[in-house]
């Protein structure tokens, strides 16, 4: 059968956050769990008992805030996460801090608060995890990982950006703390080089064809191009989240909804006029040290 996502229906909305059941050399595997809010809906969605890994992308509470769920009520689950990320999974008040600052008051509704997962359950992630080819895809997060499963399909998170299947918009979600552009470009060339044939995205759906995902890839590609100049030249939040939307309403129409929940245009403009600002202020060291 077709790989599907699971539609973890946050907060009520279709479309939005989605987790992938896999079969692994190791044992059946969940890709990504979602947030804490959404575990109730997990558990009715998927049979966690026959799950014996959980593959994290990385550790953003969209994607990873219901791991220490999973492994409290099956605690047979191993979690799979980048060396980067583990010590954050293993005890997540440094996570919960940076996202309430970001958030604010509305992370408990969102989000909720992920449980610590005990340090047994934790396998950091080399170049496999559960039998399955892993390699480091930073950008979006720095601890950011993809996994290529024997059929070519790429678990690819957020690395090659969000999209709302069947909508055509590759948005580059760039929130703060980590974004980097250099080596995000260089993600997109190396999933590029695996030639998946198709990429399954958390958010939300599977992008299926090796010339589709090249496509995919190449909109990423120069949307982030896009956004990055618009910071870069000088845009504030509110003439950024503006012409986000217009771009994403112009594309998608009645669809854009999906887009907003998923990747709140405002976080990307943070993270990315964090990283010019911190840019130049490397710059400006490495000059004065010259």
């Amino acid at each position: 059968m077709p790989l599907e996502p699971v539609d973890l229906l946050h907060l009520g909305n279709e479309r939005v956050i989605g987790v992938y059941v896999v079969d692994t050399p190791e044992g059946p595997a969940l890709f990504d769990c979602g947030p804490a809010t959404c575990f109730e809906r997990l558990e009715a969605a998927v049979d966690l008992a026959e799950i014996r890994h959980l593959l994290l992308s990385h550790i953003h509470l969209d994607h990873a805030g219901a791991a220490g769920h999973v492994v409290r009520a099956h605690p047979q689950v191993r979690v799979h996460v980048a060396e980067i990320g583990a010590p954050h999974v293993i005890d997540p008040a440094r996570l919960i801090g940076s996202a309430r600052r970001l958030y604010g008051d509305e992370l408990d509704r969102l989000y909720g608060e992920p449980l610590p997962v005990p340090q047994e359950n934790v396998e950091v992630i080399w170049d496999t995890a559960a039998g399955v080819k892993s390699f480091p895809a930073p950008g979006h997060a720095s601890h950011h990982v993809c996994y290529l499963l024997d059929d070519g399909t790429l678990l690819a998170g957020d690395a090659t950006g969000v999209r709302i299947l069947p909508g055509r918009h590759v948005l580059p979600h760039a929130p703060p703390p980590d974004i980097d552009l250099e080596a995000w470009e260089r993600t997109f060339d190396e999933v590029l080089r695996h030639q998946p044939e198709r990429l399954a995205l958390i958010h939300f759906g599977v992008v299926s064809g090796i010339e589709q995902v090249a496509e995919h890839i190449e909109r990423a590609r120069l949307y982030l191009d896009v956004w990055a100049k618009r910071v870069y030249d000088g845009m504030t939040e509110d003439e950024f989240v503006a012409a986000a939307r217009a771009d994403i309403e112009a594309s998608e129409g009645e669809g854009s909804d999906a887009y907003f929940r998923a990747a709140p245009l405002a976080q990307s403009y943070l993270g990315l006029e964090r990283y010019w600002r911190k840019k130049g202020e490397q710059d400006a060291e490495a000059a004065a040290s010259a």
